[in-house]
Formats: structure tokens, C-alpha cells, sequence
């Protein structure tokens, strides 16, 4: 039977606008509408369409007379974070932390580990930890002449990346929800959205060797392109950024941080968030599980939004009592907070339109139109690296990992769903490894700019000295991917992805090192 066109309209168009304009909201909002108008085509269908759309946004807060806690909670838990991160800048926490550290670190790759290690320990969120880590870090790069650039590619690399990978972070929540919302729409019951992200953990190729890279980059001294010129005239001259292009750029956009911070001020409310939300996690699953309490019985029955909005609120507690210990005006106080409630919007509006897409794409049948022209023309071993590819393009296009998650990940669910349901998490770890691999890419990413900013390098400087390292990565997942896809196990595209890093690390050796290379 010849299939119909109209299904894929809404999401295309959707995805065209992104690309077009660089403007999600705007370009998710017609989708949606589009795709209502086309669900509910008829005589009515204005007035129907109007409906179903303010039906489906009104159930992401109340659903028959109760508040939605799953979508509600996750709202107020990115609410919660911005405040958090807010506070922590402007007690002087990270400020300390950053002084702290430089006593203790004392070479050029040390520097640059410690620097990672940051990356990775603050994971719970991505402007966070771009904003953070950089500003950290700079204390004690800067000392040890490490270029604005290498810091930035640093930040970068380990800020989204790790994000993707950690539920306890803004992206965690995000990610779930999302994922949970294709669960059902699908009727999978072998895992709920929990137990679905920490599987597609391991299998998001790009996300895992970004993050190795960024060490094997710091230890062996790969300094490839541009980014070799940054790191040459930094050791040589002490000159850390491209003068010609100005001063660092971005230092006196952040909160202003306390004179008088601690160490602590950074590290107890992070600690705090992380131990309430397990301790939650762990409490509201085994009181949901009927029957032997396992630990995989507790995940799978925990209550992750419930549990986040708790250790956000613990979290933001004590980050308020550490403001007040520091005698810190009311006023500055209130500046902060809102500047972190501010700072969340932007996520919260693609989160809704998000949920809101999902349901309409669900009604549209896209997914069934998608798995018959797949079922014709490619063969299902090549769908993850196929949507690893489009997905990087897209956010590549967009600058958006999020606005890339929101069109990719229902449209990825639909098709495994109706084509190969075993094929459910390893199409939306593609989607997910190839969204931050774009976003790595794209000089219009949010993260790649605040990356920039927090490091104090210029961002074209970053743009230009990231993208070799991102684009060898790129294709080391992109292998890995059609392992995976192929034999179906995530220990064959492990090992793949193993043994190409491996070869890739000992050729950038041989041509860093070599005579040629290094008279250039």
C-alpha cells in the first residue's frame, strides 16, 4: 500500500525551520501545529486542533484533577538547579575552589586532568558546568601557560558529554522524561525510563571516547591543528589567547563571586543534591516495590522526578544557608536566585514543546511511515549510525542538542518500535551521542559560547580548535555504531570503539611526534 506523505510534514517542517531561522521554540510551535491541523483534518479541524494541543499542555501540569507530579516535578527540580549553580557563583564557592586547587596542582598535565576531572564531577548541568569549570580551572591553567583554547576544548568536552550520561543532572531529567514518554506511547514494558537511560548509558559511543579523548589529548600531548598554535605560543610567550583578536573575552559576564568563599561552598550543596537525590531514589523505590526488594527492583519502581525535586530542594537549602553564613545582602541574594530561575526558561520551554511533540508525532503514525520506507531501502543494521549521523547534522545546523532530542528521539522510538523493538536503545543512544557530536561542532551551540566564555577564550578560537578532536571522535562512534547496529551487542561496539581510540591515539602520536610535524 502506497504510503502517504503527511505523516512526516509536521516534523521535516520542523526540522527545515530549525535549520532555517536557528530558532527551536518558534519552529517546534509550528510542527505542532502543523502536525494538529493534519491529525485533526476535517471540518473542525481548527477548533479541534486547538483542543488537542491545549490538551496535551495542560496535562503536562494537571492530569483528571491532579497535579502531573512526573512533568511538574521535573520543571521545578531545572528551577531548583539554576538557583543552586546561581548561589554557588555568587557565595564565592567556586572562586575558592579554583585558589584551593592551584596549591595542589602542579604540572601542565596535571592541570589539564584536574581540569577534566572538574568537567566530570560537576555534572548537573551543562551550563553549570561550562560556567564553572572554567572559571575554576583558570587559577591554575593560567599559571602553568595552558592556552584559553585547550581549557575551553576541555570544558566543552567533558560538560555535555558527561551530562548525557548522568541522570542526576538537568540533562538526566530531561532525557528520561522523554524517553518514559516513549515507553508509553509504545506500550514497552521490558524497562521503565530509569531503567531505558542507564542501558543506553554505555552505548552512547561519542559521549564516552569525548571524554576519554579529552585525557589522552592532555597526557600525550596531541596538540593537532590550531590547536598546536594556541598551546606553542602560550608555553613560548605566556600569552594564553590571540591578542590580536583583543583580551579574553567573557570574564565580567558571570555573577560576582563573594570575596570571602570557601571551598565548601562548592562542595557542599553539589554533595548534598547528589546524596538527598540517591538517598530518595532508593526510599521512594522500595516503598513503590511489592514483593523482594532488589536493587534492580528499587530502580525500576523509584520515583525519579519526586526524588530530584527532593535533593534539589535539600541542595538549594543549604546553598541559602551558606549564602546567609556569608552575610550576604538579601538583595544579592534575590539577584542570584533570579538570574538561576532565568537561566532554566529557555530549557523549560524546549522541555514542554517537547512533550507536546511527542504526542502529536505519536498521533500523526510518523513512525509507521519511517519504518516502511526503512523497511525498503535500508537495511536495520545501519539505522544507529544513520540516526547518529542525521542527528549531529541537525544539531550541528541548530546549535541545539535539546531542540535535537525533541525532534530526533520520538521519530528514532517510532521507527524501532514498528520495525525492530530490540532496536528501542540503540536508536535513541544514537540520537543521543550524535546531538552532542553536532552540538560539539556548531559555533551557534549554547554550550560551545558559555564553554568559550567560562575558559575566557575567543569563541571562534575554540570553534576552530575543537572541531578536529570532535570530527576524529565523530567517526570513531560513527564505527562503533554500525557495530553495534549489526551484531546487536554493545560489547562489540565497545570493543570496536576500543581498539580504533587505541589506533587512533598511537597514529596522532607518530605524526605529532615526527620531525615533519614538528618543523612545521
Amino acid at each position: 500500500m502506497e504510503l502517504e506523505i503527511y505523516p512526516i510534514v509536521p516534523p521535516i517542517l520542523a526540522l527545515l525551520l530549525v535549520i532555517i531561522t536557528k530558532k527551536v521554540l518558534i519552529s517546534l510551535g509550528i510542527g505542532i501545529i502543523v502536525g494538529a491541523l493534519i491529525v485533526n483534518r476535517g471540518e473542525s479541524m481548527i477548533i479541534d486542533s486547538i483542543s488537542q494541543i491545549a490538551s496535551i499542555v495542560s496535562g503536562i501540569f494537571v492530569v483528571d484533577g491532579s497535579i502531573n507530579s512526573w512533568e511538574f516535578y521535573i520543571i521545578l527540580f531545572l528551577l531548583l538547579l539554576g538557583m543552586i549553580a546561581s548561589l554557588i557563583t555568587i557565595t564565592g564557592g567556586s572562586q575558592a575552589f579554583g585558589e584551593w586547587a592551584l596549591t595542589k596542582v602542579k604540572s601542565r598535565v596535571g592541570a589539564q586532568f584536574v581540569s577534566a576531572f572538574l568537567g566530570i564531577i560537576i555534572f548537573i548541568d551543562d551550563y553549570f558546568n561550562s560556567l564553572t569549570v572554567g572559571n575554576v580551572s583558570r587559577p591554575f591553567t593560567d599559571r602553568h601557560n595552558i592556552s584559553r583554547a585547550k581549557l575551553a576544548y576541555i570544558v566543552d568536552s567533558t560538560a555535555a558529554p558527561m551530562c548525557v550520561i548522568s541522570p542526576l543532572s538537568s540533562w538526566g531529567a530531561y532525557i528520561i522524561t522523554i524517553i518514559g514518554g516513549i515507553l508509553v506511547t509504545h506500550g514497552v514494558t521490558q524497562y521503565e525510563a530509569l531503567q531505558a537511560f542507564l542501558l543506553i548509558a554505555p552505548m552512547n559511543f561519542y559521549a564516552i571516547f569525548a571524554l576519554l579523548f579529552v585525557f589522552a589529548v592532555a597526557y600525550f600531548k596531541l596538540d593537532i591543528g590550531l590547536m598546536r598554535t594556541h598551546e606553542n605560543r602560550a608555553i613560548d610567550t605566556g600569552e594564553l589567547v590571540d591578542t590580536k583578536k583583543g583580551a579574553a573575552p567573557g570574564e565580567s559576564d558571570q555573577l560576582k563571586p563573594a570575596a570571602k568563599g570557601k571551598v565548601g561552598d562548592l562542595i557542599r550543596p553539589i554533595a548534598v543534591l547528589i546524596i538527598a537525590t540517591v538517598l530518595s531514589m532508593i526510599l521512594t523505590g522500595m516503598r513503590a516495590t511489592e514483593g523482594s526488594v532488589t536493587l534492580l527492583a528499587i530502580f525500576e519502581n523509584t520515583d525519579v522526578a519526586a526524588s530530584l525535586l527532593y535533593g534539589g530542594i535539600i541542595s538549594l537549602i543549604v546553598a541559602i544557608g551558606i549564602s546567609f553564613s556569608r552575610r550576604l545582602p538579601v538583595k544579592t541574594l534575590g539577584i542570584g536566585l533570579g538570574a538561576g530561575i532565568k537561566s532554566m526558561l529557555p530549557a523549560i520551554y524546549i522541555l514542554i514543546f517537547a512533550w507536546t511533540i511527542i504526542e502529536i508525532i505519536g498521533a500523526l503514525g510518523t513512525g509507521e511511515y519511517l519504518a516502511g520506507l526503512v523497511d525498503e531501502h535500508i537495511q536495520l543494521g545501519y539505522l544507529p549510525a544513520l540516526l547518529f549521523i542525521i542527528a549531529a547534522f541537525m544539531a550541528f545546523s541548530t546549535g541545539t542538542s535539546w531542540g535535537t532530542f525533541a525532534i530526533m528521539l520520538p521519530i528514532a522510538g517510532d521507527i524501532a518500535a514498528v520495525t525492530d523493538i530490540n532496536l528501542m536503545l540503540p536508536v535513541l543512544a544514537a540520537v543521543l551521542a550524535g546531538a552532542i557530536f553536532g552540538d560539539h561542532c556548531s559555533p551557534i551551540s549554547d554550550t560551545t559560547i558559555l564553554s568559550s566564555t567560562g575558559a575566557g577564550s575567543h569563541h571562534i578560537d575554540h570553534v576552530m580548535t575543537q572541531l578536529p578532536y570532535a570530527l576524529i571522535v565523530g567517526v570513531i562512534a560513527t564505527l562503533s555504531f554500525l557495530a553495534l547496529g549489526f551484531s546487536g551487542s554493545v560489547w562489540i561496539g565497545l570493543l570496536v570503539g576500543f581498539a580504533l581510540f587505541a589506533l587512533t591515539i598511537f597514529i596522532l602520536k607518530l605524526i605529532v611526534n615526527s620531525s615533519v610535524y614538528q618543523e612545521v
